[in-house]
């Protein structure tokens, strides 16, 4: 479901499972503070899934370069609920979010998981460029709680171990043809092949 204000008492949680789940795959995530997760839970700007009172996942939109760019960011589930496709329908929840609140904004992703990869190519996302994607320094600041930041500043925010990903709601009108399945599947048997 969406999440609102009645849903802030989930801030701290969210954030200890956001770290958590860094530290347990070695990679980077951005931290975040539960001040930061409750100002996207009153924004309208959060999904959140529940087991009745329980906190089982979480997602937020971010808005970037004056509405141009929106990321979905901050995807997690909780371990004991992991591999029931949860994470699937949150990502879709949170794209359908992103896609009423900013229609015409490019949606984008970053990641160093290839489960949150496959997810977005089904959803229409594509791969880019680092570079492709906002420039707005707001948003990369949010790196600089990852463990690959360094990378990140040494290549100009050109090169990191993540991978971008984006949606433009204009470009996926041109590709409803077929254009996009040929890219979508090569680089989707690539990530298949590194799992």
């Amino acid at each position: 479901m969406y999440a609102d204000e009645s849903h802030a008492k989930y801030a701290e949680l969210i954030c200890r499972l956001i770290y958590e789940s860094a530290q347990q795959r070695g990679t980077g995530i951005a931290k975040r503070t539960p001040e930061y997760i409750i100002d996207k839970m009153k924004g309208g700007k959060a999904v959140v899934a529940l087991d009745g009172e329980r906190l089982v996942g979480f997602s937020y939109i971010e808005c970037w370069g004056h509405g141009d760019y929106v990321a979905t960011s901050g995807l997690i589930v909780d371990p004991e609920y992991r591999l029931l496709g949860l994470a699937s329908r949150i990502k879709e929840k949170t794209f359908q979010l992103a896609r009423e609140r900013f229609p015409y904004a490019k949606i984008f992703s970053i990641t160093t998981s290839p489960a949150v990869m496959k997810m977005n190519l089904r959803l229409g996302y594509v791969p880019v460029t680092l570079g492709d994607l906002t420039k707005d320094d707001e948003f990369w600041k949010g790196c600089e709680g990852c463990c690959n930041y360094d990378v990140l500043c040494r290549n100009d925010r050109r090169i990191c171990l993540c991978t971008g990903m984006m949606y433009d709601p204009r470009a996926a009108e041109g590709n409803k043809k077929g254009n996009s399945q040929k890219v979508k599947r090569t680089f989707l048997g690539k990530v298949l092949k590194k799992k």
